[in-house]
């Protein structure tokens, strides 16, 4: 099976490559060269990354690319509600992997919020969003349940996060199956990215994509809400 194979739209651009190296070097390429044109247009770049394991030698290869980096802002697609310590953290992923060199140049602007519930620290995840300047580059993971970022099928926030209409910049959002409860950036602010890019690999995932454009349920396989934009998918076996 090829990503070649899925009923994609028009708006929807396939990149298939041999394997996860040259997956991860490729988008790295291709996200340094948005951020620098970016920072030739308007002086800054705003970066917006997704955390998890998968996501670790993309963000080794971008650390390396040559830009500006003391002119890229970079924040979080979601979150776990732990400190930063902590191993499952996203932003200490980013602090690890890609804040290294002239990539530690970079300003970043994360989500977790040291706060008596996930409720107010959402809340207050709102709030510093707000100094996020128009996203220039997102990149996406999907989960197999469909989800993307941390909106997760079956979270009692689901509707509002896919809002794309919504207000909100951050929700506090559950994974049913994994055990950190998580802040998530909404629909509404991630679908305002101007290049939005989604990474996945291996048949399972690429089986996941086919179950997504195979029905129109958002609440279901909220992947979805992406799949119909303009949008880049960066897929390798």
């Amino acid at each position: 099976m090829a990503i070649s194979e899925l009923q994609l739209s028009a708006a929807v651009k396939a990149h298939q490559l041999a394997d996860g190296k040259a997956l991860a070097n490729t988008l790295a390429l291709d996200v340094a060269d948005r951020l620098r044109s970016a920072i030739a247009e308007k002086g800054q770049a705003c970066l917006v990354l997704s955390g998890g394991r998968s996501p670790v030698p993309f963000l080794e290869q971008l650390s390396a690319q040559v830009l500006d980096w003391s002119k890229v802002i970079v924040s979080l697609a979601d979150e776990r509600w732990v400190p930063v310590e902590h191993a499952d953290s996203n932003a200490g992923l980013l602090a690890r992997h890609l804040f290294k060199g002239e990539a530690a140049k970079a300003r970043f602007l994360g989500l977790y919020q040291n706060a008596a519930s996930l409720e107010h620290a959402a809340d207050l995840a709102d709030l510093a969003l707000a100094e996020l300047p128009p996203i220039d580059v997102l990149v996406l993971g999907m989960g197999d349940d469909g989800h993307t970022a941390s909106l997760f099928p079956a979270s009692p926030n689901l509707a509002e996060g896919l809002d794309v209409r919504g207000t909100r910049r951050c929700l506090p959002m559950l994974a049913p199956s994994v055990p950190h409860q998580r802040l998530s950036m909404t629909r509404s602010l991630l679908a305002s990215a101007s290049f939005i890019a989604l990474a996945v690999q291996g048949a399972g995932k690429l089986a996941t994509l086919r179950a997504a454009l195979a029905a129109d349920d958002l609440t279901e396989m909220p992947i979805r809400a992406f799949l119909h934009d303009p949008l880049d998918i960066y897929w390798c076996p």
